[in-house]
Formats: C-alpha cells, structure tokens, sequence
C-alpha cells in the first residue's frame, strides 16, 4: 500500500468530513447502530450518527470509555475505527469501518495497526474484534495482525483476540492531528 495511514481525533471539522464520506459510499448499517425509519441517510439518521460520535469525544475516562478517530489516507477521511474498554482487566474492543472505495487497498490493515498501538497507549492487554465468518476481508487482516479466533455464540460470529502492538503492522500508520504527509 502507498500512502500514509494515521488516524485522527473526531473534532467538528473531521466530524462532518466523515458523515460526508459515510454518506457518499458506505451504507447506515455499516458504520453505525440502527435507527428506526425508512432505508438510506435520512436527516434521524445524520443526526444519530453525529450524537454517537461526539457521545465518545470523552474517550478512555469519559462515561462510555469509548472513543473514536477518524482513519485518513494522506489526509483524506476515509473511514473510522473505534477503542473501547470492555472490562477492568485491560480488555479492550476495537471496530473499523472504510468507505467502499477505500476496501481492498490495505488501508484497514494499516488502521488496525494504528488503533493496536492507541491500545497500548492506553494500557490495554488485548483487544477483541468481533466480525462474521462471511467477512473475508476482515479475517484477513485481523489473521495477518497476529489475532487468535473463537467462534461467537450465534451461527457465523466469529471473536479476535489480539495483543496490542509497539509498532503499526502492515504499513506506515500513525495517529495525528494533522496526517497530510
């Protein structure tokens, strides 16, 4: 993959530049939780999907101990991946979305080594991933990132563990303010 990787903290700026990208070229169900109403990016879900976001601003000490970043690529929002605690033992989930146009071009596996070592930054000891057996894609790079599987406890789940990391796999990826380089 060519081209820096970084992720970037979810300000008003970056907020809008990534509802922008979810709404051009990734479907509601891919990048946020449901919300009642008719298919598509209605204004309800707009809305809901900037509320989640500034919702985990907090980050680690905030009240969802959750946080957001938005994944760029030489400065473009294409995509986001998330950091929450799960746990008191240093268990920690991850998720990651890119807009369509962005799959298949390694920055996922870039994103991911960047958010393992955001997790250790802030003092986790694994952190899970959870996907479907159906995703390809995103078993491939969470196997290429060293995770271990477990089936979930419905049909097709699939759980990844994985050890956090002092150096981004796959790529250069970082995590910055401002990632135009």
């Amino acid at each position: 993959m060519e081209g820096r990787v970084t992720l970037r903290e979810v300000d008003e700026e970056t907020l809008r530049a990534l509802l922008a990208v979810a709404v051009r070229d990734a479907d509601p169900g891919e990048v946020m939780p449901p919300v009642a109403g008719p298919p598509g990016w209605t204004p309800r879900r707009r809305a809901a999907f900037l509320a989640w976001h500034r919702a985990r601003r907090a980050g680690p000490a905030g009240p969802l101990a959750e946080m957001t970043f938005a994944v760029t690529r030489d400065g473009e929002v294409v995509g986001s991946a998330r950091l929450a605690r799960r746990g008191e033992r240093g268990e920690w989930e991850t998720g990651l979305w890119l807009a369509r146009s962005w799959r298949g071009r390694g920055v996922g596996g870039a994103a991911l080594g960047a958010i393992l070592v955001e997790a250790t930054r802030v003092g986790a000891r694994v952190v899970r991933a959870d996907t479907t057996a159906r995703n390809a894609a995103a078993v491939a790079v969470l196997r290429r990132s060293g995770a271990t599987f477990s089936d979930g406890r419905v049909a097709g789940e699939v759980h990844a563990e994985l050890p956090p990391a002092d150096a981004a796999p796959g790529g250069e990826a970082t995590r910055g303010g401002d990632s135009g380089g």
